[in-house]
């Protein structure tokens, strides 16, 4: 198990980049295989749109990355944090810290994204998008994906778990980003299955409807059961879903200047 999570801690940034590569072309192929809409739009536009978004984000976890360093080094010399309070196996820590990573640094700061009027106006750019396809995972403004960074170092630093633990959950993160929203036809006894243990693509399509409630809903990532413990779970047929947002205009989700300056735009509605 040790020799497993050292090849995370140890990863080079190029096998990073290709896992990156790996996961969307993976999903990109299945749901060109097996589309669950037919979505009328230029694919590789829409694709590049998205791609100038995940640049930013890669640059954010350039200097957030040398920030992490910093912490887990501290964290590793003081003994601090909930991990160090008593002694489990390895594997039962590391499903600690995913389940407390995923609650706080994707459950729990996306629900104050959809809440906290400020923060949902920079969540907007990532549900403004009207053709939702395995891109649009990587879909965040960068002020919404800053936010994503400071929660995520906040559960690090409450458990203080090792670095190799962090560096295994943010892979795991990355193929859920790109198969949650991959616009892949599952069939529905394997999805509505999975979905009692993990996010499916079916189940996060409801999250993308273009308005409420479905909207404020299913707000996990990767594991399910945070969705149902709060009762924000819904299931449905996912073919009942339009993409977009009802205060936004559909036919600027592909104009990035306009999408960059939507938080700053006092005239857009919030329904707040």
């Amino acid at each position: 198990m040790e020799a497993f999570l050292n090849f995370f801690e140890t990863m080079p940034t190029w096998q990073k980049l290709a896992w990156i590569f790996i996961c969307l072309s993976f999903n990109w192929i299945l749901e060109g295989g097996f589309p669950l809409f037919s979505l009328n739009y230029k694919k590789w536009r829409h694709a590049g749109v998205n791609l100038v978004f995940l640049s930013c984000s890669m640059l954010i976890n350039v200097i957030f990355g040398l920030l992490t360093l910093g912490i887990f080094t501290w964290l590793a010399t003081n003994q601090f944090g909930l991990l160090h309070l008593f002694e489990l196996p390895i594997w039962a820590e590391l499903l600690i810290a995913l389940l407390i990573l995923d609650f706080v640094a994707q459950y729990f700061v996306h629900y104050l994204l959809h809440k906290v009027k400020w923060m949902w106006k920079f969540h907007m750019i990532h549900h403004s998008d009207s053709k939702v396809d395995a891109t649009t995972g990587t879909r965040h403004h960068p002020g919404d994906y800053i936010l994503r960074e400071v929660f995520s170092l906040g559960a690090v630093v409450v458990t203080g778990m090792p670095l190799a633990f962090y560096l295994f959950y943010r892979i795991i993160t990355i193929f859920f980003a790109y198969f949650t929203h991959a616009n892949i036809n599952m069939p529905v006894w394997l999805d509505k299955a999975l979905s009692y243990v993990i996010v499916t693509p079916n189940m996060h399509k409801f999250h993308h409807h273009f308005e409420r409630p479905w909207t404020d809903t299913n707000y996990g990532n990767i594991f399910s059961i945070w969705d149902r413990m709060f009762g924000t779970m819904v299931y449905d047929d996912p073919k009942k879903v339009k993409y977009g947002l009802d205060v936004l205009d559909d036919s600027l989700d592909e104009n990035i200047g306009y999408q960059f300056k939507v938080p700053f735009d006092n005239t857009i509605k919030t329904d707040y």
